[in-house]
């Protein structure tokens, strides 16, 4: 990070069809295919990031405050199910974030904020149940000035009570042109990019990502989730010095799981209508602007 604040905004659409459905008839039995169920999956979504205050240390480490909007339509185009899939999902998330240096070693990054996962976009619809918080913080060690890593918790609120999870995070540079990232933190991203000038950048990434809605089925509170585990080159052109950057990535989904699942710890790890796509081409397109540049 510079010295110079900067606010940012990223769009993003992804794109994956032609999936043919496979799913168990229990958790106990074997996978296997039934009928002939199709789908698809298009999903656009948004983030805005904005500094509030930043102030670099003597190693040019920054302590920072600021805020972070996001969120994402999935319009899920699905085909001769057996049983009642949603077919949208609207996900929007506000936070606070914060990074600190603690000493010449260690850093810290963490987040609040709350997020709303609702079955449909129309805004009427959204009540308290769909509302959740979310928090997290990470503690980062600085082994060379190329080199960090880092781990801490992430914790939200979905079934209804606080839950902790894993967070991780790796971030090494060679020599100036190549570099590796890992996250754990809200889905995995993973990638290994070089840059070949100031313009233009060439990763191979792994991410893992999804969407969840809350809802009533059949009176009971439930989590409809859709992930998907994506793999692929992700280009990266930026215009100039404008602050605006082109990305895409392209590739295969490896999988893509959706599920309803109870909203407690027993009902999140025996669900026993979970369905998944088979391998599919992926695709997906965006752009990021730097309002600081």
């Amino acid at each position: 990070m510079s010295g110079r604040e900067s606010t940012t905004i990223i769009v993003q659409n992804r794109i994956s069809r032609k999936f043919r459905l496979l799913f168990p008839a229990s958790r106990r039995k074997a996978r296997e295919k039934i009928g002939d169920a199709k789908g698809s999956a298009v999903v656009y979504q948004g983030a805005f990031n904005m500094p509030l205050s930043v102030k670099l240390n003597e190693n040019n480490r920054p302590t920072a405050w600021g805020i972070g909007l996001g969120g994402s339509y999935t319009s899920l185009n699905n085909k001769n199910f057996t049983d009642d899939m949603v077919s949208e999902i609207m996900n929007l998330q506000v936070g606070l974030y914060h990074l600190r240096p603690l000493n010449d070693k260690w850093s810290m990054r963490a987040s609040a904020g709350v997020a709303v996962l609702a079955p449909s976009a129309d805004l009427s619809k959204i009540r308290f149940k769909h509302v959740l918080g979310s928090g997290g913080i990470i503690f980062i060690r600085h082994l060379k000035p190329n080199l960090s890593i880092g781990g801490g918790v992430a914790i939200n609120s979905s079934l209804g009570y606080p839950m902790i999870f894993p967070a991780v995070y790796l971030n090494w540079e060679l020599d100036g042109k190549f570099d590796m990232n890992v996250e754990l933190v809200e889905g995995l991203d993973v990638s290994a990019g070089y840059s070949f000038n100031d313009w233009f950048k060439l990763s191979y990434a792994l991410e893992m990502n999804g969407q969840a809605a809350l809802l009533e089925k059949d009176g009971k509170d439930v989590i409809f989730s859709h992930q998907y585990i994506v793999t692929g080159f992700r280009p990266e052109i930026k215009v100039g010095k404008t602050g605006l950057s082109m990305t895409a990535m392209a590739g295969l989904n490896l999988f893509r799981p959706a599920s309803y699942s109870d909203r407690t710890l027993k009902g999140v790890f025996a669900a026993d209508n979970d369905y998944y796509f088979a391998v599919s081409p992926y695709v997906s397109l965006g752009i990021k602007y730097n309002f600081g540049k």
